[in-house]
């Protein structure tokens, strides 16, 4: 069982970047995938990205491909999303996901994940 911490959140303008940073503050990630799903005000969670615990294999939404890049380093327990050429309509609030799985493994439903963590805030303003 793992825990998992967000951080990296905050307030930028439109254009900017910001990288999200997934902790784990107890156990490992080996083994793990990962994802980010995020959850604007009045909105469903919905995926943004995922990558295996290959850290080869990953997936993006379509509104983030291009723009968005997720990234694990298996030894630190952290996984990153780096976000670029954010919009307003990247304004959410951010999560990671994990969930035991084979090497190569992607999954983009929130069921598919039974770990979160607590959330980071991210505004963008136009």
């Amino acid at each position: 069982q793992v825990q998992l911490v967000e951080s990296g959140g905050g307030l930028v303008q439109a254009g900017s970047s910001l990288r999200l940073s997934c902790t784990v503050s107890r156990g490992t990630l080996s083994r793990y995938a990962t994802a980010w799903f995020r959850q604007a005000p009045g909105k469903e969670r919905e995926f943004v990205a995922a990558i295996a615990w290959d850290a080869i294999h990953t997936f993006y939404a379509d509104s983030v491909k291009g723009r968005f890049t997720t990234s694990r380093d298996n030894a630190k327990n952290t996984v990153y999303l780096q976000m670029n050429s954010l919009t307003p309509e990247d304004t959410a609030v951010y999560y990671c996901a994990a969930t035991v799985a084979r090497a190569a493994w992607i999954g983009i439903h929130r069921d598919d994940y039974n770990y979160w963590g607590q959330g980071t805030q991210v505004t963008v303003s136009s």
